[in-house]
């Protein structure tokens, strides 16, 4: 199917590494050009070398802290400047934070408010002109926390909250300026985050990492755990015109874990 994505210009933050990178790699495979965000500059300009290489489509980069208004603004006028435009944004930077409830305190929090929650807000309503003009598409990423909080998780089920709850407010504005607006919940997803996050599991419960993984894929009941490109392929049918009558949704890609709420 061709999703009609030839020439547009798209924003990932967080591009540069897991979901993130999955996108943006699956955007230009489907004639995207590029904006990669995110505050690892070697790893913006490896990721930028093997999107280009596979692709041969233009992939530009900027180094800043999302977490910051300066940084998002800084981000915003670097697209301004190097494409005069932007089709596409993929909200999706932003690690969940595992471990005690009563060994994090506020800074923990703090910190992931700021690039998970207010990121998205500042960099949404800074490239919001751009998206209008353009009648463009948004992608917010949550995840499945939102709907299956534990204690282990109160900061990433709570920011996951508030994206999804900010998606939906954005979704109507988006019917009135003609922007497709919605929002995507991974589940458990393979790779590097994952693994940061299966340790934190393992030394909190006593467990060996591949003990967590087992207990983790049998509480979900699934056929496997996910992969990024399985995130990747749905955003870039929710971002294209083939999608444009689907607004303001909530798409989980879990493998079915979610039907056990």
């Amino acid at each position: 199917m061709d999703l009609g994505l030839e020439g547009k210009v798209a924003l990932v933050s967080g591009g540069n590494r897991g979901i993130g990178l999955a996108i943006a790699g699956r955007l230009a495979a489907e004639g995207c050009d590029l904006m990669l965000v995110a505050r690892d500059e070697d790893a913006l300009h490896e990721a930028a070398r093997t999107i280009a290489a596979e692709t041969a489509r233009r992939v530009e980069i900027f180094a800043a802290d999302l977490g910051t208004r300066a940084g998002v603004d800084a981000a915003a006028a670097a697209i301004e400047k190097a494409y005069g435009r932007i089709d596409i944004l993929i909200n999706n930077a932003g690690a969940p934070v595992t471990g005690d409830f009563l060994e994090l305190d506020d800074s923990a929090w703090q910190e992931a408010f700021a690039v998970k929650v207010f990121g998205c807000v500042r960099l949404s309503r800074a490239l919001w002109p751009m998206l209008k003009e353009s009648h463009g598409a948004v992608i917010n990423m949550s995840g499945t926390k939102n709907y299956l909080p534990n204690s282990g998780g109160a900061i990433g089920g709570a920011m996951n909250a508030a994206v999804t709850n900010f998606s939906k407010a954005l979704a109507n504005q988006g019917l009135i300026d003609d922007v497709n607006v919605n929002t995507i919940h991974p589940g458990i997803i393979l790779g590097a985050l994952d693994d940061r996050n299966v340790a934190a599991q393992a030394k909190l419960r006593a467990m060996s990492a591949e003990e967590i993984k087992a207990t983790r894929l049998a509480a979900l009941g699934a056929r496997r755990f996910g992969e990024a490109d399985d995130v990747a392929q749905v955003v870039a049918f929710l971002v294209s015109p083939v999608a444009r009558h689907i607004q303001g949704t909530d798409t989980v890609i879990d493998g079915g874990n979610r039907r056990m709420i």
